[in-house]
This record gives C-alpha cells, structure tokens and sequence, in this order.
C-alpha cells in the first residue's frame, strides 16, 4: 500500500472513531437529560 492510501485509511477511521463518539455523547446526554427530567 502506498503512503497515500494508508493516510486515507486512517483520516477514514479517525472520523468513524470521532462520530462514534460525537453519537455516544449525544445519546448520553439525552438519556441523562430525560433521567433529571423524570426526577421532577
């Protein structure tokens, strides 16, 4: 594999992992949101 197509593996992985994470966030978020919600 040549050095260009190694470098786009890893700016594809990068994103997958960094979306995963943006997902993971957001659904923590909402799911703690609605947990202090339901406290009230």
């Amino acid at each position: 594999m040549s050095d260009a197509q190694i470098l786009a593996l890893e700016i594809f992985f990068i994103g997958l992992l960094v979306s995963a994470v943006l997902v993971i966030g957001w659904i923590s978020f909402v799911v703690l949101s609605r947990l202090f919600k339901g406290q009230r």
